[in-house]
């Protein structure tokens, strides 16, 4: 079967990730044993699309919120 694994760091910061350098060379070196790795730059469609979301959400909240709380009948503002 195949694997795949994802990961915006370079190897050389994967000791950080899993606390150790013995374990992140063992790791490494059995990841690495004949595969083929991309690498790929450019922006994430992830974070992308995430940020397109939470712009949307910010949009709505504020068209909320700028709303005019006034009766249209009467120009009055209704209680709370």
């Amino acid at each position: 079967g195949s694997t795949v694994v994802t990961s915006n760091l370079p190897f050389e910061d994967w000791t950080s990730v899993l606390g150790s350098e013995r374990l992140t060379g063992a790791l490494l070196d059995r990841l690495t044993h004949h595969v083929s790795i991309l690498s790929l730059n450019g922006d994430s469609y992830r974070l992308k699309t995430s940020r397109s979301r939470r712009g949307r959400a910010e949009g709505a909240e504020q068209n909320q919120a700028t709303a005019d709380p006034h009766a249209p009948e009467t120009g009055e503002i209704p209680p709370a």
